[in-house]
């Protein structure tokens, strides 16, 4: 079977990066094998059906870098904290008592949330194992779904001094050998889901584990996605434990290569930007989560004009409330323009990339995703701009980065199925996914003490 989405307004993000005027897309069964016009289509394959996208815009599914699913029960609990105060004093408490059945409405949630806002590519950095059965939990609500992406076998080996939770620490060599079981389980050739490893960061993973990671990803051929220079706090440990930043430490020990994926990178000095770029290692950047929980702002520009390639992402609705790329967008933008006093430091066109090809790029299907091109996968997002907040409209691509709420996704194709159409989530029951995260985020509140955070006092100030 054969569908066209015809007559749109066509954002290809292909090497050219053309943007076509009533263009059309042909996609038979999982690949895109043609773009056209429409006339020249329905000629080509009398037999597809037609999908009218008049009015419409249609572009790449975008690809979300870095998120923790399960924080998804936790949205709106850690308000006005710091990254290791939000850590230690909610989201880690509340990882003790997460269970297999809470991961997956979580799972289940952020992925619908996500197809809403024209995500088809996660990377899910699922940190907690006090449980067995998480690593399923994720991957089945993916499958559910029909998500693609990475579910990423996290792990804490140490930071108990730091105010980890015990219960959320493991030995490396346990944590190193459940991922390899799960990769063995999960990771078939073409699979639109794979299993990941994800050392968390420097102040809560030993050396070993680091190294053991580096092993497995060697003899898995697996992604590797961790923490790094995300706040002083870590540089502080990093410098204390090793005499420098967590950046050359794992450059040192041969952690580093074109297969890690380095979430936020938001205190790497040019030193660091060098390394990074030395090494191929790839960088998912986080500005909302970022700005939430005051870390500071990335030197993106810097690390673009050093050739390092950076993905875009929302990071756990924890730390900043959604999964929405769409906001992401509009505030990888703004933050630098602001930072840096230059409103010329970053594009759109440039943020829809980091969303886009660039974020494909990162995870390593730059050859399959990314893009609208023939051959490729069919991972395809309709936008309706015909309302208040994108309209009038001159230029595409400003209208998404820039006007677009996110909630003007209508259509979603993740490898040429249709997991929404016309507004309606037809992979699950969307209702019923939203009461069981609630009853799952309430239930999970109360179980771990954090539902304190439900009932603060008033604050117009945080003094």
């Amino acid at each position: 079977m054969s569908t066209i989405f015809a007559d749109a307004w066509l954002i290809t993000m292909n090497e050219r990066r053309e943007v076509l005027e009533s263009a059309s897309v042909c996609v038979e069964k999982d690949r895109i094998i043609a773009v056209s016009t429409r006339k020249d289509l329905e000629k080509r394959f009398p037999a597809a059906e037609i999908v009218d996208c008049k009015g419409r815009i249609v572009m790449p599914g975008m690809v979300n870098t870095h998120t923790h699913l399960f924080q998804t029960l936790m949205k709106g609990l850690g308000d006005d904290m710091v990254l290791k105060k939000w850590f230690t004093c909610m989201t880690g408490p509340s990882g003790v008592h997460l269970t297999p059945e809470d991961a997956h409405a979580a799972a289940l949630h952020g992925c619908v949330e996500s197809i809403r806002s024209g995500v088809t590519t996660l990377v899910d950095f699922m940190y907690v194992h006090t449980r067995p059965g998480m690593i399923k939990a994720v991957v089945e609500a993916f499958d559910e779904t029909g998500m693609r992406g990475f579910v990423c076998r996290g792990f804490i080996s140490l930071g108990e001094e730091y105010g980890v939770p015990r219960k959320l620490i493991e030995k490396p060599e346990d944590a190193i050998g459940d991922a390899r079981k799960q990769m063995r389980r999960y990771n078939k050739p073409g699979a639109r889901v794979q299993v990941g490893v994800a050392p968390n960061m420097i102040w809560a993973v030993d050396e070993k584990g680091y190294r053991l990671t580096r092993k497995l990803a060697d003899e898995e051929h697996a992604l590797i996605t961790t923490h790094l220079a995300e706040t002083t706090f870590e540089l502080q440990t990093a410098a204390s434990r090793y005499g420098q930043t967590d950046t050359e430490f794992l450059s040192e020990i041969g952690f580093l290569g074109p297969d890690v994926l380095a979430a936020h990178c938001v205190h790497c000095k040019p030193h660091d930007i060098r390394i990074l770029r030395h090494h191929d290692t790839k960088v998912a950047h986080n500005p909302c989560s970022n700005l939430y929980l005051a870390s500071g702002c990335p030197p993106i520009p810097e690390m673009l004009m050093a050739g390092v390639t950076v993905g875009l992402a929302s990071d756990g609705p924890a730390s900043s409330n959604n999964h929405s790329l769409f906001q992401a967008m509009k505030f990888a933008a703004l933050m630098q323009k602001g930072f840096h006093q230059d409103a010329t430091i970053i594009t759109a066109e440039k943020v829809l990339e980091l969303a886009t090809i660039d974020g494909a790029r990162a995870v390593g299907l730059e050859k399959e995703i990314g893009s609208i091109e023939p051959g490729k996968k069919a991972d395809l997002v309709v936008i309706d701009f015909n309302n208040a907040f994108m309209t009038p409209i001159h230029h595409p691509v400003s209208a998404i980065v820039y006007s677009a709420l996110g909630n003007e996704v209508t259509t979603v194709m993740i490898d040429g199925r249709f997991v929404m159409r016309d507004g309606v989530v037809n992979s699950v029951n969307e209702l019923g996914v939203q009461r069981q995260a609630q009853i799952s985020a309430d239930d999970l509140a109360r179980r771990s003490g954090s539902d304190k955070f439900k009932k603060r006092p008033w604050r117009s100030m945080a003094i």
